[in-house]
């Protein structure tokens, strides 16, 4: 029998091992960004073209490479940053593996040019799958250019599971952001066909979270700082009353690298707890500077995971940090149990005189007469008034009383209930309208729950998920056929979004369009809003979209739905009445209508009921 087991050749294995490291556009663009760091530089350029699909190209002003170490650079398991084992734990630069230039050659074409200040000639090499077609001297600006065309072009089956262009420049865009916050004393830009996305100058932390993330975020950020001698935080913390409803600016960075740690985030989450609801998530930008020695960052191919030796203390300590600095800046409430206000007294000026206080007494004050009243010496007459006016009131309340439970009354008699209108209800069945108008008998219970009484017994309906449901169907309809009026806007209303969120807008818009709206670009992130659909309730707009697209994403992560239902979703769950909105009963009664005119009028679009009801069997238990 002949040997099974034989060697890969090397081409296989390049582009094995190279799907470990470069899994879609945004992967080469964050090991070329994280070279273009370690270089040195103090400006970096990126050009992507279809989402990188085309073309990524990064260019700085670093220290450059020689002719030979240029060539050495797309070896697999060559690197410049460490020579033996032991320097795995004293590692600060972004790259090490001595993976990432090999990884992206072997499935893309590349073109370098790079000269060191010292040279008078630069080197250009071209690579085409692994292979090098030419390398020649060049004139170049000193510093690093490299261009990844062409990605996956020799691996088609890798390049048909890339996702939407706008997607792909989403991923892209978080990984710039990531590198570009943890080097705020670098310039940054980014254009993406021809158009710039980040032009961000060398600046502080805050300054570059406002510069990536937009204006508002400089009232959102509360300072955090803490220092030990084993570790030391600092960064940023978003406010409560800005949380939002996804997983978004949340980020955590070890000696500058970025990293995801569910069980830091579980920190963030406890010391927030009690000043968020459960579906809401703070935004943090967080740094850690430990000595290297105390944690380990090879243990995944995209450097994103980090262990710790001391986890419980990283714990504890940034919970401490968080605590504290939303105290200090009085973000969480605090009660003063030592100072009395109503004694907060200012003391008097100097030179001014000092008044002894008075009482003063009504000498024909009556307690048994009303104000405006004479004294009147005849009190069994004036009694006789009070207790006139005190049975008028009685019988408004009584009247009043009849009235609310005129539509409810359950008559008595001779130990039997019988409920007036309960004998003549057939089963609720609103939407054949079997149920006569002036039978339906309908309440709303803490601005919350509509109840209708039915045959069978009580009906209870979520309003907020009613209503969801009844939004939700009319949007994929109209989605479907592409019939919406829509409302020309007085003034138009102007709105920035972040450079992730404008590719989400872009991804959306043309169903956006369809449901009514009326926008129209104004660049640089902005958007005026000139018309919004006939049939929207009087919203705010600007954060209308807003949270439509947090809850877009949210929906995308967590989903991974169709693009026109999570649109449907999110425009549904924003625009229905919430908890604490009173209604009608004409209202209620078009709610009930509307929800039972749907093609799954049980569930909300979340998948929570819409509708309960209790049994007269349950009720008559509860009084057993």
């Amino acid at each position: 029998m002949a040997d099974l087991i034989r060697l890969l050749p090397d081409s296989v294995a390049n582009q094995i091992a190279a799907g470990e490291v470069i899994q879609r556009p945004a992967s080469a663009v964050k090991e070329l960004l994280e070279n273009a760091v370690d270089a040195g530089a103090g400006e970096i350029k990126l050009f992507i073209k279809d989402a990188g699909k085309t073309l990524i190209q990064v260019i700085d002003d670093g220290c450059g490479m020689s002719e030979t170490d240029a060539r050495m650079s797309f070896e697999r398991h060559a690197t410049s940053k460490i020579q033996t084992a032991d320097d795995l734990f004293a590692i600060r630069t972004m790259g090490f593996r001595g993976e990432a230039l090999a990884s992206v050659a072997a499935i893309a074409q590349v073109e370098l040019k790079s000269k060191r200040l010292q040279d008078e000639l630069g080197t250009q090499l071209e690579i085409e799958g692994a292979r090098v077609v030419r390398q020649i001297p060049c004139n170049c600006p000193d510093g690093t250019s490299i261009a990844v065309k062409n990605l996956f072009f020799n691996v088609p089956a890798r390049r048909n599971f890339l996702k939407s262009n706008n997607a792909e420049t989403r991923h892209i865009i978080e990984e710039f952001q990531r590198v570009a916050l943890a080097n705020p004393g670098i310039s940054f830009s980014m254009f993406h066909n021809g158009r710039p996305v980040f032009q961000l100058k060398t600046s502080n932390l805050k300054q570059r979270v406002v510069g990536l993330f937009g204006k508002n975020y400089n009232e959102k950020l509360v300072p955090l700082e803490q220092s030990m001698d084993k570790i030391r935080i600092r960064g940023f913390i978003g406010k409560p009353q800005y949380a939002k409803k996804s997983r978004g600016e949340q980020y955590f960075f070890v000696n500058n690298r970025f990293i995801k740690h569910p069980y830091l985030h579980h920190s963030v989450d406890s010391a927030f707890e009690e000043l968020l609801p459960e579906d809401a998530y703070p935004s943090y930008f967080i740094f850690f500077d430990v000595d290297p020695k105390t944690i380990d960052v090879n243990i995944h191919p995209t450097k994103t995971e980090v262990n710790f030796q001391d986890q419980q203390l990283m714990y504890s300590v940034l919970r401490s940090a968080i605590r504290e600095s939303l105290g200090k800046y009085n973000i969480t409430p605090t009660l003063n149990f030592d100072a009395e206000t109503s004694f907060d007294v200012p003391p008097p000026k100097k030179g001014d005189p000092i008044k002894q206080p008075t009482v003063k007494i009504n000498p024909d004050y009556n307690p048994f007469r009303s104000t405006g009243m004479k004294p009147s010496k005849d009190f069994s007459s004036q009694q006789s008034k009070m207790d006139d006016s005190w049975k008028k009131l009685f019988d408004q309340r009584h009247e009043k009383e009849q009235n609310l439970n005129l539509h409810n009354e359950i008559y008595i008699k001779d130990d039997e209930k019988v409920d007036a209108d309960a004998s003549q209800l057939i089963e609720s069945d609103w939407s054949t309208g079997n149920i006569p108008t002036e039978k339906r008998n309908i309440f709303q219970l803490q601005l919350t729950y509509i109840l209708a009484n039915i045959k069978s017994g009580l009906m209870i309906i979520h309003q907020q998920y009613a209503h969801e449901r009844i939004l939700y169907e009319h949007f994929l309809a109209t989605l479907s056929t592409r019939k919406q009026v829509s409302q020309q806007q007085l003034f138009p209303v102007a709105v920035t979004f972040s450079a992730a969120d404008v590719e989400i807008i872009e991804e959306i818009m043309p169903e956006l369009k369809m449901l009514g709206f009326d926008i129209s670009n104004l660049g640089n992130n902005s958007y005026a809003i000139n018309g919004t659909p006939a049939d929207l309730p009087n919203e705010n707009v600007n954060e209308l979209l807003e949270k439509v697209v947090e809850n877009y994403k949210k929906n995308l992560t967590d989903l991974n739905i169709d693009k026109k239902i999570n649109l449907a979703h999110s425009m549904a769950r924003n625009i229905a009445i919430k908890p604490g909105t009173r209604l009608e009963v004409e209202e209620m009664e078009d709610m009930i209508d509307k929800l039972f005119a749907c093609e799954v009028p049980q569930t909300s679009p979340s998948g929570k009921p819409t509708i309960s009801t209790i049994s007269l069997d349950e009720m008559e238990k509860r009084f057993k």
